[in-house]
């Protein structure tokens, strides 16, 4: 489970859509206060941030609407409280950018 910090834009298909559907997830725990996953790092740190990670999705959903996506999954903007910036992170940018490159996929990092 995975949220990351890399700018949308940056990413290939795979890893912009596996970040959409992995922020749902993140977004189904948190607001339906469910136990599974509840003590995950990712699911930690959006914990009081859940304007943040609206935010984020938003930013996919912009990103997947440029490509041509279809978008039908919307978050619901009442529940979308806390703080609106992320500034915890599981694992540093730069790290992030690194293990994106090992991945050779399509991502633009």
């Amino acid at each position: 489970m995975r949220i990351w910090d890399i700018p949308p834009e940056k990413f290939c298909r795979n890893h912009l859509l596996g970040e959409h559907r992995e922020l749902h997830a993140v977004w189904s725990i948190i607001t339906n206060h469910k136990k599974a996953y509840a003590n995950h790092p990712e699911i930690l740190r959006w914990k009081g941030k859940l304007r943040s990670l609206y935010l984020r999705h938003e930013k996919l959903v912009a990103e997947m609407t440029v490509r041509g996506y279809k978008h039908h999954t919307p978050l619901e903007l009442e529940l979308a409280t806390g703080e609106e910036v992320q500034d915890v992170l599981v694992v540093p940018y730069e790290e992030q950018v690194r293990i994106l490159r090992n991945k050779e996929c399509d991502c633009k990092v």
